[in-house]
């Protein structure tokens, strides 16, 4: 294929998977109540005093529903954007490569849904800690948009984070590092994951930092084995 051609062949893929986002975000957006109780309100249940979600202007809702709609459709969709994307790049790729990739994407997957799943059901722990730190003094009202970034931006980190078996599988493989570099290296991975962690989560306070860091730190120990198992070995 020409350059032109692989062009026109991004444009057609790019537009097979908006056309699915917006067909799956469609029912998610008519049943946005129903998909409110799992994503907004399940979190809270613990809370202690519950907290009261609000919006504070006339367009917070409009936009939260479309919100809920455009992950919801996404993720609905994302078999389908996987497929599209694998169409796009299978043709240019070796048998074996192709095998990698495939074992790389499903691992990807896997992790991703994992580090979600994790963060999701720990989030009612984490909330009913940040709603019970004033004591019954103060009344929280959370702003529906913020309340919701809030979730996606947690359930993002942690499922970009659970990505870290994954890279050290593919950077072993590629003889970038190996099971002895990961080792040396640990007291400063460690270190950086807490800086990280403290960068990227919403708040800055102990349990946060152990929310995000403790995980990561176990699976930092995954990866070294992971290395150990499948990367290329040095002769001594």
């Amino acid at each position: 294929m020409t350059l032109t051609e692989h062009f026109i062949e991004l444009r057609r893929m790019l537009l097979n998977c908006l056309g699915a986002v917006a067909v799956c975000a469609v029912p998610c957006g008519i049943f946005w109540k129903d998909l409110f109780e799992y994503i907004a309100v399940w979190p809270l249940r613990l809370s202690s005093p519950a907290p009261q979600l609000i919006f504070t202007a006339p367009t917070d809702a409009m936009f939260f529903i479309f919100e809920i709609a455009l992950v919801c459709g996404t993720l609905a969709a994302s078999p389908f954007l996987f497929q599209q994307i694998w169409n796009f790049v299978a043709p240019g790729l070796y048998k074996k490569e192709k095998r990698m990739l495939r074992a790389v994407i499903a691992a990807s997957v896997i992790c991703f849904i994992s580090g979600v799943a994790f963060c999701y059901f720990f989030l009612p722990l984490f909330l009913k800690f940040l709603t019970g730190i004033a004591g019954g003094f103060m009344r929280p009202l959370f702003r529906i948009n913020e309340y919701i970034s809030f979730l996606v931006k947690m359930c993002l980190v942690f499922g970009i984070g659970f990505e870290l078996p994954v890279i050290s599988f593919v950077l072993s493989k590629m003889g970038v590092i190996d099971y002895l570099f990961l080792q040396r290296n640990f007291r400063h991975a460690v270190v950086i994951i807490f800086i990280v962690g403290a960068i990227i989560t919403p708040t800055l306070d102990a349990l946060s930092l152990i929310f995000f860091g403790l995980p990561l730190t176990i699976l930092y120990g995954v990866s070294i084995i992971i290395s150990f198992l499948t990367g290329r070995r040095r002769k001594i």
